[in-house]
């Protein structure tokens, strides 16, 4: 259909769960509209009716990223080189807080397991390596203030 999957997330109870989809298009200059999620929607809902693994009562939710968008993939940690970030560890991390927040710098090399660190410079102008492993979540952060 031409979009891609930045987030999956299973919310709910087990009996009538709540799938929640965030795609946004191949082409990432292209925005996500109310019609693309609708169809999205519409095209996913025949395929999970008939998996078995999907109770017969669900609730499917379609969007875009957003403008707080997750970073989940190594690409997404590329392209948004630059950009205010939200990271939130499973811990402390970098011996500061277990939430960081700063400038993308991009990854780092991999480690021995393959993961690159995520690159940050925090509001302090301090520049931290953040292992990949140690994040559960990271988001970029818009700048609110209305000029």
């Amino acid at each position: 259909m031409g979009f891609e999957l930045v987030q999956l997330q299973w919310a709910g109870h087990a009996r009538r769960p709540v799938i929640r989809l965030r795609v946004e298009h191949q082409a990432p200059d292209r925005a996500v509209s109310l019609d693309d999620c609708a169809a999205v929607s519409r095209h996913l809902e025949s395929w999970l009716d008939g998996e078995s693994a999907v109770p017969d009562r669900y609730v499917l939710e379609v969007s875009s990223p957003g403008l707080e968008r997750p970073l989940a993939r190594d690409r997404d940690f590329r392209r948004f080189r630059g950009r205010r970030v939200a990271v939130t560890g499973t811990e402390v991390l970098c011996g500061r807080s277990a939430r960081l927040e700063g400038e993308l710098l991009g990854l780092g090399p991999a480690d021995k397991d393959g993961a690159a660190a995520v690159l940050l410079r925090l509001n302090g102008r301090d520049e931290v390596e953040v292992p990949r492993a140690s994040i559960k979540d990271a988001h970029l952060v818009h700048d609110w203030t209305i000029s």
